[in-house]
């Protein structure tokens, strides 16, 4: 067996989810497998006839994450479980689904397929960004989809200096940037107008969010670089400006203050059951297979 103690983890804001998390762990039990499950997950679930264990104690204690929920709970397990090498598979109990794609209802035969061999695998990057306030690093973090620095409340646009390697790139004014992980660019990168970057590119993603001057494009970077932003000014000082760590917030930001973005050491790896394909999940969930109704039919 390729994987002997499998973690179960789930977005257990979901209603109903502990069916679906007895029926996995009983699959894994059947094939032989030692489960355990998130303390999280376990409290909010009721399940408690599972042995629970910390992110920490997962990390270091699991052959495979199961993840049950949609990207966001997917990205939030990777993020703490980086570190650790635990490779991460997707049962999609969400809505979309990019990175969580086995479906639910053909989960048992999924599962029983990778515990057999019959998977692929592939390392995932990681972006690691920190904020600095003249020699002092206020915080950092990594993240899977994205790092975005925008303003904070109702104030007009800010402004940022952009740097590659310490060479000037431009100052843009915008609501925000995204630097977006090629995971990351069929999220939010994706909805302000960036391209889809294949998960196997060595890049990452610039994209601006409503730029001042439409001429600022989304721009594809070698992911060996360091990308800097200093805040320049904002629209009204007083609102601020907020630096999002795919989706977990720091919004204290001021002029003057320095983001620094680059590729993480860490990775993140997913399985994924043999026959796995990532144009076919664009296909299904980006709708490619829908070809457009001629005008005499759409009603127009």
């Amino acid at each position: 067996m390729h994987f002997k103690t499998v973690a179960l983890i789930g977005r257990y804001h979901d209603s109903g989810l502990d069916a679906p998390l007895r029926a996995v762990a009983q699959t894994l039990h059947n094939a032989g497998c030692t489960v355990l499950i998130e303390q999280h997950t376990a409290k909010h679930t009721g399940i408690h006839d599972i042995p629970n264990r910390t992110f920490s104690e997962i990390g270091q204690e699991a052959d495979l994450a199961m993840i049950l929920g949609g990207d966001g709970t997917m990205i939030g397990a990777a993020r703490k479980l980086a570190h650790s090498g635990v490779p991460m598979i997707g049962v999609n109990h969400g809505r979309l689904g990019f990175i969580t794609d086995i479906p639910l209802d053909s989960a048992h035969e999924a599962i029983l397929s990778v515990l057999n061999g019959h998977y692929v695998s592939e390392e995932r990057s990681l972006l690691e960004g920190r904020i600095v306030r003249g020699e002092q690093v206020l915080v950092s973090d990594v993240a899977l989809n994205d790092i975005v620095i925008n303003r904070a409340g109702r104030g007009g646009m800010i402004e940022l200096r952009v740097e590659l390697d310490g060479v000037f790139m431009h100052r843009q004014r915008a609501d925000g940037v995204i630097v977006s992980t090629p995971t990351g660019s069929t999220a939010y990168a994706l909805a302000a107008n960036g391209p889809i970057l294949h998960p196997n590119l060595s890049a990452f993603l610039l994209v601006p969010v409503a730029p001042q001057t439409l001429s600022n494009r989304p721009v594809v970077i070698p992911d060996t670089s360091t990308l800097s932003f200093t805040i320049t000014t904002m629209g009204r000082v007083e609102s601020g400006a907020s630096v999002h760590f795919d989706m977990q917030a720091w919004s204290d930001c001021q002029p003057g203050d320095r983001i620094d973005v680059r590729r993480a050491k860490a990775t993140v790896c997913f399985i994924h059951p043999t026959g796995y394909s990532f144009f076919s999940t664009l296909r299904t969930k980006l709708d490619w297979n829908r070809m457009p109704l001629p005008e005499d039919e759409t009603g127009d």
